[in-house]
């Protein structure tokens, strides 16, 4: 975070309009990747971007600067995209699948990884959202736990529970 950003923060905490501007002028695009992430498509992520805003800009008031700033405006949107998709009853059903960029890789490789992440999506909100971060968004358990506000050990027991769900399904 740059030196001045924890000046911008505070101010923005403290009601003033252009800082808070000026935040999610240089948080935007972090919250639109994430809520993409979360939901496969760029309408939803949109929708799940938009309301995030609107949800840090109630809360922003409350942010302690306990954790960090990203951290915070993870999870905002991670609960952003839980909620969109408790509104339309439906789970995440079609997460991004990265192109694999090797020479060995197949079209069924590609079919058995979408597969794996439309199971991913079917598991318990925590759950799912631990393997999300973990694997995904490639954080170690640690800031995992910090975007999720929990202990590390607790990522690390939604990671096998859901490893253990996973295994019950493919098997």
């Amino acid at each position: 975070m740059p030196p001045d950003e924890n000046d911008i923060i505070k101010k923005a905490i403290d009601g003033d309009r252009e800082s808070f501007s000026s935040l999610l002028d240089t948080y935007y695009d972090v919250i639109f990747k994430i809520a993409y992430k979360w939901c496969g498509n760029p309408e939803d992520a949109e929708d799940i971007a938009q309301e995030a805003c609107i949800k840090i800009a109630r809360a922003i008031s409350g942010y302690k600067m306990e954790s960090k700033f990203s951290s915070w405006v993870y999870r905002i949107v991670i609960n952003a995209a839980n909620d969109f998709y408790r509104k339309k009853k439906e789970y995440l059903s079609n997460i991004e699948i990265e192109k694999i960029e090797s020479n060995d890789s197949s079209a069924s490789d590609l079919i058995e990884a979408k597969q794996l992440w439309q199971m991913v999506n079917t598991l318990p909100e925590k759950q799912r959202d631990a393997v999300l971060l973990v694997y995904c968004e490639e954080m170690s358990h640690l800031e995992a736990a910090e975007v999720l506000q929990c202990a590390e050990s607790t990522i690390s027991w939604h990671i096998m529970e859901a490893k253990k769900q996973l295994r019950g399904m493919i098997d």
